[in-house]
């Protein structure tokens, strides 16, 4: 199995929404947000967590990159860097279930890293929830340090009583 990792295109976008709906489902705040409060202004949470790429792609296009096999997007991870204080940040990265477990994750990560290098920066940063097994196992694994825990909380704003 070859994978090839190329920059993002503007056609890419559906795919990588696609993509992450699939890959977010059981790892994502706005899904558990969802499951306590239902359906948010109309739109379910994998509205929500589609439009991350798009803000992903607003904010930082060409840190952005895509994983092929056979000419078929199998995965893709997001980046954007601070430059000023020398922090490269991962907000996104999803494979497709059919490939997971065959390193992918791991090359783009991988690749990023060197995107990083590349732009100068010192440190990367990524971040995960306590229920993604995946992302609690693979990050450590590639050197990250845990370096704090953070928990998200919600609040309906028509509950009279708050």
């Amino acid at each position: 199995m070859t994978i090839t990792i190329r920059p993002y295109r503007a056609g890419d976008l559906p795919a990588l929404q696609g993509l992450t709906i699939e890959a977010f489902e059981p790892v994502c705040i706005d899904k558990n947000i969802e499951g306590k409060f239902g359906r948010i202004n109309g739109k379910d949470w994998a509205w929500r967590k589609a439009r991350h790429i798009e803000e992903d792609v607003r904010r930082e296009e060409a840190g952005i990159f895509v994983a092929e096999l056979d000419e078929t997007t199998v995965g893709y991870i997001t980046t954007w860097a601070d430059q000023e204080s020398g922090i490269g940040n991962i907000p996104n990265l999803a494979v497709d279930a059919g490939v997971r477990g065959q390193g992918i994750g791991r090359q783009l990560i991988d690749h990023a890293l060197n995107h990083f290098r590349s732009l100068g920066l010192s440190h990367a940063r990524i971040e995960t929830l306590d229920q993604n097994e995946i992302g609690q196992n693979l990050y450590p694994s590639l050197g990250f340090k845990e370096v704090a825990r953070q928990v998200h909380y919600c609040l309906d704003l028509s509950d009279q009583d708050h």
